[in-house]
Parts: C-alpha cells; structure tokens; sequence
C-alpha cells in the first residue's frame, strides 16, 4: 500500500482547486469550473451521484497525472496458466572437464586461477616428471572457466592428480523442482521464464525433459531448462525462480489485477469519462498472476484505472462519508 498521506495530498489539491485556494492549482480550478455547469458538485468539485447512479468522482487531468493515476482501454488477451516454481542453476553434463598430471612430480609453475577464461590447448602447468627428469606441460582440455585449483607450485603432483578443474558456463541447466499435482501436467516443450534473484534478470526458454525419477532431498519432480549465460552472471549453484506457463486462454475482455478494487462487497473497476472516474462493478472470469477476465460490466474500450486506482477508491469513499454527515 501506498502512504496514506498521499491520499490526503490528493484530496487538499481537489478542495483548492474546486475552492479557488491560492495554491498554485489555479489551473486545476479553471478546470474544474469548465466542468458540465448542469453537473451537481459537493463543495469539493466532486459530482454528486444522484439516487440510483453510480459513485463517482471528478479529478481534473492535470491533478490525476501528478497523481500518478493511469488509465488503459480495456481490450482482449490471453490469460495464462502458469505456475510459479524455484530451482537451481547447474553445469551441463560433458561442459566439465578435470586436468590432471601424466607422471608425479613436482610442479614447476601455475598459470591460471579460479575464475580465470581459458580456452582449448592452453598451457595450464608445468610439472618436472619424476622418471625423465624433465619437464612437462599440462593444457586445457576444453574452453572454459577455472572453477577449482588443487596444486600449488612446489607442491608434488602424483600421477592422475587432477590440477585444475574447467567448467564450459556459456549455457546453464536449470533444475527446476514441481511438486505434488502439478507433475501430472507440466511437461516438456512448454514455455518458462527464468529470474535472476540477484537482480531480477530475467531469460525466456522452454522445458526441455521432466526427468524420470524424485529428487530425494525435497521429494519434488525435476524440470530441465537450459539457459544461455550470455553475461557471464549467471552462476552454477544459484537459486532462481521460474514461472512456466501451461496453456494460454485467449479472452475477448481482460484488464490489470492492479485496475481491480472492492467497494461495498463487490469487485469493481473505474472508468474514466473524460474528469469523471465512475466505480462500475465488474463479472470476473479466469485469471492469472498479471490480469483478470472481465465476463460483464465493461465494453471494449473503455478507459479503466490501471495504476493508482485505490486513490480513486479513497477518494469517493471519503465523499461518502462525508455525505452521510
């Protein structure tokens, strides 16, 4: 929720501006003033609602944008059934690759950290073999990352000892974890988005296999996506969330959960008409975690409140109130 002082602010700038208070809004009251001179007004330059008519309230454009209130005309869509899931990040089996010593012996030198880009062929150490006393050099096999280090110059390396580990991160498994129900009717080909919790990145690809068995430890379903990691941030290990999407509802009439308020036990919405913003109740019909079907109440077209619209909400409230005084 917003700061309730915000609702305040909006209903001082109404009353100045309806009451021609030297507050700057002068603008606002001459808008105000060109309003339908037939239109019944409170003290405030809201319209009244007449027995029998809708509540509403009037808020002059310029004050409704400084407000933040926003409007969109209602039109169709697609609602979708999707579901939200979490999972981890991890290499791709055969994009890892460990490099490891052909004969004991000490190691001479090290030339790659963790963290270090390498690619194929690249010198990596050099060991002094025990049985020919000379030396030799170890390379990537594979491009890469460094992800793990094991020796150290000085060190003795035996033989087979893995030296360094490469990890090719340009694309990334995601594990995804479904449980319960949900299993039955997720399966691959279908679409999913994947956040970056660390900054809300986000990738689009598709579920490539539900794997066959139960990951014991949290006794979910495992989904497998791959993701590129075009920016290197993407990081094996990770939690991310995803949301994948099942099937797609293509609906003749659909606004913003955000345009949706309750007044009086009912789900209402409001329409803009030119200053005017009426609360017009609303049939709801499927929904997903973004927008709702509008089954009845609306037209297509029609200029609904789709941000800030529990300030209009407040504000006839408010008038009631002060009606029924």
């Amino acid at each position: 929720m917003k700061p309730v002082h915000l609702i305040g602010a909006l209903a001082l700038t109404l009353a100045l501006a309806a009451c021609g208070g030297e507050s700057g809004n002068g603008d606002a009251h001459v808008e105000a003033a060109g309003h339908d001179e037939h239109a019944a007004q409170d003290e405030h330059g809201h319209e009244e609602a007449g027995h029998g008519e809708a509540a509403n309230t009037r808020i002059p454009a310029a004050i409704a944008e400084r407000s933040g209130i926003e409007v969109a005309p209602v039109g169709s869509g697609v609602i979708a059934d999707e579901h939200e899931v979490q999972g981890l990040l991890t290499p791709i089996d055969g994009r890892v690759a460990e490099v490891a010593a052909r004969f004991a012996g000490p190691v001479r030198a090290l030339r790659a950290n963790v963290g270090d880009a390498v690619h194929a062929g690249q010198p990596l150490a050099t060991i002094e073999s025990n049985q020919s006393l000379s030396n030799y050099t170890v390379s990537a096999p594979i491009s890469g990352v460094v992800t793990a280090r094991h020796a150290s110059v000085g060190g003795l390396a035996a033989e087979g000892m893995p030296l360094f580990e490469i990890a090719d991160l340009s694309q990334l498994w995601v594990d995804l974890h479904i449980f319960g129900a949900d299993a039955q009717h997720i399966g691959a080909g279908v679409p999913v988005r994947i956040t970056r919790m660390s900054d809300g990145k986000t990738v689009e690809t598709e579920l490539e296999r539900v794997l066959p068995g139960i990951a014991t430890a949290s006794q979910s379903t495992v989904a497998r996506a791959t993701i590129d990691n075009a920016d290197d941030l993407w990081r094996p290990g990770s939690a991310v969330k995803a949301r994948i999407t099942v099937a797609r509802q293509p609906v003749d009439l659909m606004v913003p959960l955000s345009a949706l308020q309750t007044m009086d036990g009912e789900e209402v919405v409001f329409v803009r008409d030119g200053d005017t913003y009426q609360a017009r109740p609303v049939e709801l019909g499927a929904r997903d975690a973004q927008r709702v079907q509008i089954t009845g109440g609306l037209r297509k077209g029609e200029q609904v409140v789709v941000d800030e619209s529990y300030l209009i909400k407040a504000d006839i409230e408010k008038e009631g109130a002060e009606h029924a005084h």
